[in-house]
């Protein structure tokens, strides 16, 4: 079979998408190109999907989820507490792997973890709130760079901390690792 396999992955190109091959059974079997996708399914008397059924069936679709726009994110969901050492500057580091957002380019996700350093000045950011509102990105098509600076944006006009700094370390895609970072001190 692999040898009748490696034969239709030969001609993959033809017309139709459906390119028949024989296996060693004698049992009739089809393969389904579209695009990088391969489906490999058996045809006998009792079951057989037709072409049209086929294409039908896995469609491919231009875009794997519903890009949102950035506004969407709402900065509102986000709470703060009262800081009850305002001459002490205590430096917070929050971290989380589990931010995620949408390419605008291609669609595709984007995973990261999130670094926020800042020293506060009378508010401190509710951590909860903070989860909730970087949830809000996971079907935000946003650039990378341009996560960062939303962030930052939205997290010191919560805030208003003595300085801070926002990290976003994507996980590698295409073989490119990605880091964006952007700080704020106050005047």
């Amino acid at each position: 079979m692999q040898k009748n396999i490696a034969n239709t992955l030969k001609n993959v190109n033809d017309e139709s998408p459906l390119a028949p091959m024989k296996s060693d059974r004698e049992v009739s079997c089809s393969m389904l190109h579209l695009g990088r996708i391969v489906i490999y399914y058996v045809c006998n008397s009792s079951l057989c999907l037709h072409e049209k059924e086929l294409l039908t069936m896995f469609k491919p679709l231009d875009r794997p989820r519903d890009v949102q726009p950035v506004e969407s994110v709402d900065a509102k969901v986000l709470e703060t507490f009262e800081y009850e050492y305002p001459g002490s500057d205590c430096e917070l580091h929050i971290e989380t792997d589990e931010f995620t957002a949408v390419c605008p380019w291609s669609g595709l996700p984007d995973f990261g973890t999130i670094k926020i350093d800042y020293i506060p000045d009378k508010l401190c950011i509710e951590l909860r709130s903070l989860k909730y509102y970087l949830l809000l990105y996971r079907d935000v098509g946003i650039y990378q760079e341009h996560v960062v600076n939303r962030v930052l944006k939205d997290l010191v006009g919560c805030c208003h901390p003595k300085r801070m700094k926002v990290t976003a370390d994507y996980k590698i895609r295409g073989g490119i690792h990605t880091v964006a970072n952007v700080e704020y001190k106050k005047s």
